[in-house]
Formats: structure tokens, sequence, C-alpha cells
């Protein structure tokens, strides 16, 4: 961490703050669209940087450019995303999603737990990015679920699977930046303070479907799920990190499949009265089977196969990914620095895209043969016939166009932010005020933070993981432990992320409803916190 000469007062963490809470009034209290907030936020942050913060012009270019480049990354996700839902849609396939799994299970509790959580949870695993909320959220629309709650639930759902899902890259990326005395506690710390987290995300989920009632149907899959996904991650620990979020999301998702076949869970819950996240005319999960679809459940299935393949093929084996990695792009940026001292040292190039192993890779291809398929069979024309012309391409700027604004302005914020010193300010001022042990109670909330800022556990990580390390140090503290604490309280930072949530919105057709979204996840991801920061006392 580099020297620097920022002044940590109440004045200047006030203003570095202002941004952030400025995007949380403005999203939850003031319900403005995220595309409106997005801009506004990030010259809050450009104009602070420059007359507050000492910062050239030259270094607001760098940290926005850097900013793009991050947001690129996501609109490699969304568009092909957005792209393969408006696909799905016109060929009728989500119609044939909802009736043909009502022939495994006609409770909506057990498809929405199936959906949001556990496959969200196994997506995460081997894709993430936001590939998880892209792709669950309009498989929850499918099966009768409110748009808003279709977005609100994989995002709580996939929380805990952030840091060690997606083969790790946050752990590794974490590993980059410091070096830890003992790696595997950390990893092992980091793994219980994340246990808690699949647990409340399962009964959060299900009394979001319906309730007191629905958490009693539920709590002995919630239970048995919980315990496949955080004691198989805890247990694969030992053996490998980047595989164990994998491993376990995969083994939930098997055991999905028995729990389907338990008559509690394979019936209606006709007794369920009370259903929030539900659609007033939806029944429980494809009861009106009046119309036939235009394809079967396994055709309506391609795409998430195709996925899941591709995505296994590119990233859980090791040979292929280290192929795939020598092709990689970036853009060269310079060194710069502040009236303040702070530095940020030249990338040559900075954060490289390696297309094949871009999780945007497996969307585009899985689009692809989905179209083609789709297409030589007809499904097309007969949807058509039905509910007359749809049309793919219109329908998808109208949604990725104000999305890619606000995801543009979220990142080039959080850039602006890092390279001015902002960001600086906010964690050293927390550290500054906190005693050791509260310090470690709010340790989490810091990783959290950086997760809301940039979208990503793994760019907190980054950002966060030295300066966490250091006041560990300072202050007698376990830095495994504070480390720990860092990155799950990323990992659960990923649930109120802007651009997580607009490529919810993006995909469940309701842009411009953000605010409402965060409104449902805010209060669990700072329960969440919490108790993270609860669990953290005890390893300090």
């Amino acid at each position: 961490m580099n020297e620097t000469t920022l002044p940590i007062t109440i004045g200047t963490w006030l203003l570095a703050i202002s941004p952030v809470v400025l995007l949380l009034v403005l999203l939850a209290v003031l319900r403005w669209k995220a595309p409106q907030a997005g801009p506004v936020g990030m010259f809050l942050a450009i104009l602070l940087a420059v007359v507050f913060f000492r910062t050239p012009w030259e270094t607001v270019a760098v940290g926005a450019g850097k900013g793009i480049w991050d947001a690129i990354f996501i609109l490699l996700v969304i568009w092909p995303a957005l792209l393969l839902y408006r696909i799905g849609t016109a060929a009728g396939a989500f119609d044939a999603l909802r009736q043909g799994l009502s022939r495994y299970s006609r409770n909506h509790v057990f498809l929405v737990l199936a959906f949001g959580w556990v496959f969200a949870s196994f997506m995460q695993g081997i894709a993430g990015f936001g590939a998880p909320i892209a792709i669950v959220a309009p498989l929850l629309l499918a099966i009768g679920v409110r748009a808003v709650y279709a977005v609100a639930i994989p995002l709580i759902g996939h929380a805990w699977a952030n840091m060690f899902g997606t083969l790790a890259v946050g752990w590794l990326a974490t590993l980059q930046v410091v070096e830890l005395d003992d790696e595997l506690t950390t990893a092992l710390v980091t793994a219980v303070l994340l246990a808690p987290i699949t647990l409340m995300a399962g009964f959060t989920i299900a009394y979001m479907a319906g309730r007191g009632a629905a958490v009693r149907l539920a709590w002995p899959l919630i239970l048995i799920i919980s315990a496949i996904h955080a004691g198989l991650q805890f247990v694969i620990m030992y053996w490998e990190p980047v595989l164990s979020n994998f491993l376990a999301t995969t083994v939930a998702l098997v055991a999905l499949y028995p729990l389907s076949r338990w008559s509690r869970y394979r019936e209606p819950a006709h007794d369920i009265k009370r259903r929030p996240a539900m659609n007033e005319e939806a029944g429980d999960a494809a009861e009106d089977e009046d119309t036939k679809p235009t394809m079967s459940l396994a055709w309506a299935m391609l795409p998430y196969a195709v996925l899941t393949a591709v995505a296994v093929l590119t990233l859980a084996i090791a040979p292929v990914e280290n192929l795939l990695d020598q092709v990689e792009f970036g853009f060269p940026f310079p060194d710069v620095t502040t009236g303040y001292d702070v530095t940020s040292e030249p990338d040559r190039p900075y954060s490289p895209i390696s297309p094949f192993t871009h999780p945007g890779f497996a969307l585009i291809v899985a689009t692809a043969v989905t179209w083609l398929t789709f297409r030589s069979r007809g499904f097309f024309a007969a949807q058509r016939e039905r509910a007359g012309q749809q049309s793919i391409w219109s329908s998808l700027a109208d949604n990725a166009a104000p999305a890619s604004v606000a995801i543009l302005s979220f990142l080039v914020l959080a850039g602006v932010m890092e390279h001015s010193g902002q960001t600086d300010v906010l964690a050293q001022g927390i550290e500054s005020v906190s005693p050791p042990l509260v310090y470690a109670f709010v340790a989490n909330f810091i990783g959290l933070l950086g997760a809301f800022m940039t979208s990503s556990n793994t760019a907190s990580n980054v950002l966060f993981s030295q300066l966490q390390q250091g006041v560990a140090s300072g202050t007698g503290l376990s830095g495994n432990t504070i480390i720990a604490a860092q990155s799950a309280g990323g990992a659960v930072g990923n649930a109120i992320a802007p651009a997580n949530i607009v490529l919810g919105t993006g995909t469940a057709g309701i842009v411009g409803q953000e605010g409402e979204v965060l409104r449902k996840t805010l209060p669990w991801t700072l329960a969440a916190a919490a108790v993270i920061g609860l669990l953290t006392l005890l390893f300090v």
C-alpha cells in the first residue's frame, strides 16, 4: 500500500462517502432509475476528486478508463444473457419450462428455492460475474415469480458462493495482493463465516415465497442443502479451495432430484395463502396446462445445458482452461498520482480479458446454439402464430441500452474514487476510530462497501486486502481472520451491488425498478454482515 498524505478527518470522510450515500438515497429512497442515479453519483465522485482530493484530470481519466474497461467485462455478460432471454421468449421456451417442470414438482416453494438458491449458487460456482442473476431471473419469471422478486431472490441466493465461486477467482486474486501467514486457515475461516449465509439465504427466500407457512414447509430442504453447501465447501477446502464451491454446489444441485420425489415437495402447497413473491394469477407452478407449449421441457432446457457444458469445459478442466487463457487482450494504462500522493502503478495491460474463459463466451455459445436449434425446429414460427410477431433485436436494445449506461456509470464512479484516494479515506477513516474488537466486527463491512462500489467480490479484495492486513498487524488482530472477514463481506455485498441489480432488472424486463430490488436485498445484506461480524469476533 502506497504511503499517502491524505487527510483522514471527519470532513474528508463525509465527502468520500457522499457518492455512495447519494446512490443509496436516489435508488432506495427516491426510487430513481439506475440509468439516472448512476451518472449523478459518477459526476459527484469526479467533482469531489478534482476539487477536494487534488486529483489531476489525467488521473481522473485513467480511473474512468479502467472503470469503462471493467464495465465492458460485465456488459459482455449482460448483452448475450439478454439476447438469450429474448430468444427464449420469442420461441415460447419459458412457457414450456413452466409447464414441463410441473411433472417433477408443482410446489412453488420448492421451485423458487431450487432456481433462486440452488441453481443460482451452482451458476456462481462455474460462471459468476453476474451470470447467475441474468440467467436465473427469467427462469423465476417463468414459474410465476413477480419480476422484482425474480431479481432479488437470486441476488440473495448466490451471494454466499461469491468468494470461492467461479473456481475461486476471488481467493486466487487475494493471494496475489497479500501474503498470508496461513492460507489454509484463512480459507477455512472464510468458509465458516459464509456457512450461516447460505442458511440465511434459504430461509429468507422461503419467507419471500410464502411467509411463515413456506418456512415451515421448506425447513428440511433448507437444512439439507445448507449442510451440503457449507459442509462440503469446508471439507473440500482441505484438499483444493479452487474446487470447493463448484463441487459443493454441484452436489446440492444433484440432491434436488431425490428431494423433488418427496411428497412434501412434489405436490402443490395449497395451504400457503400469503405468497408475496408470486404473481396473483399464478397458482402452484404450472397447474394450468390448457395451452400446449411450442416445445418440450428438454428443448426448453437446451440453453442451460449448453451453458453449463461450455462453462465446465472452459473453466473446470485445468488443461483446457490454461490453453484458452493464453488468448487475452487489454489496454495499457500509465502510472498516475494525485496531490495527496495517491499513486496508481502502470498496468500493461490492465485486467486483460480472456475471451474463451470469460463467462460471456459460454453465454454466446449457448445463445448461438439455441437460436439455430429453435429456428430449425420451427419454434419461433409456432410461437409467432400464437402471440404475434416479437422483435428480438429491438426489445434487446430497449433493455440493454439503459442497463449499459447504469453499469458504465457505476464502474467509472468506482474507478475515480479509487484513483483519487476517496476509497482509501473511507477505509482508513473507519480504521482510525475503531478499537480492535470493533474493527474486527466492521472489517467485513469494508468488504461489503467494496463490493457495492465495484460489483465484485474479487475487486473488493484487490482494493482493500492490503489495507485490512495492515490494520490487523497494527492492532494485534489476526491477519488471517481479518482477510477472511473482508472476503465474506465482499461476498454478501454482491446482493446490493448496483451492476448486479441492473443485470437482473434487464433480463427480467423491469429496467428502472432497481430501487425496489435494493429495498428487498439491503436488509438481508446488512443482517448477513452483522452475523459475519459477530462470528469474526470468535476468531480474532
